[in-house]
């Protein structure tokens, strides 16, 4: 029941349509139990089982009194209007407290409906924005499809087992507890009886319920795998055809749907027994209470009437469907169980990019960036080792050096996509993790090698992190990034939606709106990773020309492998292996004949 518990801090949002719902489900309850207790006195009456009551009996909180009630009224009918009169009211009677009873049932899905819908949108909401608060660290180790199938999926199934559970947990017991009272004031030791039994099949449902638990969880790992593989299916497309792998896309993805499918049929046929099975357990309890129950009766010594053994039978019948949905109640959390696990398991991750308690402000860039002693590794892979680098304001700074090198982790290390494992990355003086997360990746922008673009219009992937931008500004970072011409030529200009990716685009398009954004965004510093890597010729002429108009009054830290982007930077720092081995002008690299003049080389050649 711990999911459940995880579930129910979310209801205290809903407190009162929490207390609503079990207040109509105790008249709901109330007025059905009435109408069944109504007929007995009658029945008793019509066929001379009691004497008439002329005396109004006194109130009391009992099934006597609500008994001695019925027949008293039903002796003033009989005497006025006769046993059809008095059939006739006692139906009418009936019919009224069933139509109450089904008013307030109505009542009390009604507001559990708010609850259900309400729970799974705070549970999506605090999901979508945990996942936007984890580092990128925790995606590394991650599956993008297994993070998707948990807000969808396991979600959806929460909403399937447990929302869908909460009626019963709201219902089921009220009515379970009013039956208990009402067969207890009719015969204690019969209810001790039957109390004893019951638990006896909740063992065994229980344990089928621990398994299906078991088989769950699987299904949801099963889920995770099948969408991660569609996933890198759509993203890889162009190489699968190119390599005519669709054969064995198909066989890996059969695989892994055959599985799925086997561990659903398995989960399918455990949660089918819950009917079949407290149905049968249920029949053997009211047989075994029949037994016990009709040797009373039998028993001259024993003060117990078939009549209220009647009555008895029928109160036991009103508590038996409730406790067999409990049992389905409890499959289904059961069921859910592990899907709520799946979830907590993002929503209790850690936030390894911590904010301290009272952050520096920081809303401009004054004097220099600073890595000191720098060192940084991915689980037990040393990227970065010992770095040490100063970069002052108003100076470009590029960063070379082979594939693999560290160049793009030393650079995220400065709007904090990471922390360092040891040493520290100051600006002004300060180590940025005293700043405001928020603050500190103001005062940045980021163009990437990969363009990452958004399934809306340009106008808004220009925006995006920029508010209240008009248009003319708009256009103006636009022209700037050589992106104007392209989208005035697009079908509705700036309001034209990319598509997914931006793949209505060409590659070159789609860089230079990622430039138009960080353009827009107008920062201080400017980090540039490869940006003009996707480009044609002529449009990297033209958009080298404008980022460098662009960062003359800037700084800017250039991740570059086309070393004649970067021939005028203020300084070429060289990466290598992790460590800095080489840092000047490029007249001063190239005098040192060292890895610099190397690569230089290799590229004049190519």
């Amino acid at each position: 029941m711990k999911s459940l518990v995880k579930i129910i801090k979310y209801l205290t949002n809903y407190k009162l349509f929490a207390f609503l719902s079990v207040g109509s489900n105790i008249l709901s309850v109330l007025f059905h139990l009435l109408s069944i207790l109504a007929f007995i006195p009658f029945l008793q009456l019509l066929f001379g089982k009691i004497d008439a009551l002329h005396d109004k009996p006194e109130f009391s909180l009992s099934v006597d009194y609500f008994k001695n009630r019925v027949t008293y009224e039903m002796t003033s009918y009989i005497a006025e209007a006769g046993e059809e009169g008095a059939l006739l009211f006692i139906c009418v009677l009936v019919a009224i407290l069933f139509l109450f009873k089904n008013l307030f049932r109505y009542f009390a899905k009604f507001f559990i409906a708010t609850i259900r819908s309400g729970v799974v949108r705070d549970i999506r909401r605090d999901v979508y924005r945990k996942i936007l608060a984890l580092p990128l660290s925790f995606y590394s180790e991650e599956k993008k499809g297994d993070i998707i199938s948990r807000i969808t999926g396991d979600v959806q199934e929460i909403e399937w087992s447990i929302m869908n559970s909460l009626e019963m947990m709201f219902r089921d017991p009220i009515t379970i507890v009013l039956s208990l009272l009402l067969m207890i004031n009719i015969n204690a030791e019969l209810t001790l009886f039957s109390i004893v039994l019951l638990p006896i099949s909740g063992i065994i449902i229980g344990r089928v319920g621990k398994s299906l638990k078991r088989t769950s969880s699987k299904l949801q790992i099963r889920m995770g795998e099948l969408l991660s593989n569609v996933e890198e299916t759509l993203a890889g497309l162009r190489i699968i055809k190119a390599f005519n792998a669709e054969k064995k896309s198909n066989v890996k993805f059969n695989d892994i749907n055959e599985i799925y499918r086997n561990t659903m049929l398995r989960m399918f046929r455990k949660r089918d027994l819950a009917s079949p099975l407290s149905e049968f357990l249920g029949a053997v309890v009211m047989v075994t209470l029949v037994w016990y129950g009709g040797k009373m009766v039998l028993n001259p010594e024993v003060a117990f009437s078939g009549d209220d053994f009647l009555a008895y039978i029928a109160m036991f019948f009103q508590m038996l469907n409730p406790a067999k949905s409990l049992s389905t109640a409890y499959y289904n959390i059961q069921k859910g169980a592990a899907s709520t696990e799946r979830v907590d398991k993002i929503l209790k991750a850690e936030l390894a990019i911590k904010e301290v308690k009272q952050p520096i402000k920081i809303n401009r860039f004054e004097e220099a960036i600073s890595y000191k002693g720098v060192s940084f590794a991915y689980e037990e892979s040393e990227v970065l080792k010992d770095i040490q680098l100063e970069i002052k304001k108003g100076t470009t700074v590029a960063l070379v050096g082979q594939s693999g090198g560290g160049k793009s982790t030393l650079v995220d290390l400065l709007p904090r996509f990471y922390d360092p494992k040891a040493g520290s990355v100051e600006i002004d003086g300060n180590d940025i993790k005293h700043y405001r997360i928020s603050e500190l990746r103001a005062l940045m922008g980021v163009v990437s090698q990969q363009s990452i673009l958004f399934n809306d219009t340009v106008f808004n992937n220009i925006t995006l992190g920029t508010e209240n931008a008009t248009e003319d500004e708009v256009i103006e970072a636009a022209k700037i990034a050589n992106a104007h011409e392209f989208i005035e030529k697009l079908p509705e200009g700036y309001q034209t939606n990319i598509g997914d990716g931006g793949d209505k685009l060409s590659g070159g398009q789609k860089q230079r709106l990622s430039i138009a954004r960080a353009v827009l965004k107008n920062p201080p510093i400017m980090i540039l990773d490869e940006a003009t890597s996707a480009l044609d010729t002529e449009s990297e002429q033209l958009v080298q020309e404008a980022l460098n108009n662009l960062m003359a009054n800037r700084t800017s830290l250039i991740i570059a492998h086309r070393l004649s982007t970067i021939q005028h930077a203020d300084q070429i720092v060289v990466v290598h292996e992790g460590k800095i081995v080489e840092q000047g002008t490029h007249a001063e690299l190239i005098e040192k004949q060292g890895i610099y003049k190397r690569l230089t080389d290799l590229q004049t050649f190519a």
